[in-house]
């Protein structure tokens, strides 16, 4: 029987604090994430999981 491994990463769902725009990112990004519309910040990198700054809606899996 082989065992399968799942990734510990997943993509979120945030809101823009400031425009309210919906977008989705990864939660282990490698660069800084803005928004789409408005180009406000959304996320950070930290080397590992991703420092968010906006509000999250749901984890998608």
């Amino acid at each position: 029987m082989e065992l399968i491994s799942y990734p510990k990463s997943r993509f979120i769902k945030v809101k823009c604090n400031k425009c309210k725009n919906e977008q989705i990112i990864f939660g282990k990004s490698a660069s800084e994430i803005k928004c789409l519309v408005c180009g406000n910040v959304l996320a950070i990198p930290t080397g590992g999981k991703t420092k968010i700054k906006a509000k999250v809606l749901e984890v998608l899996e």
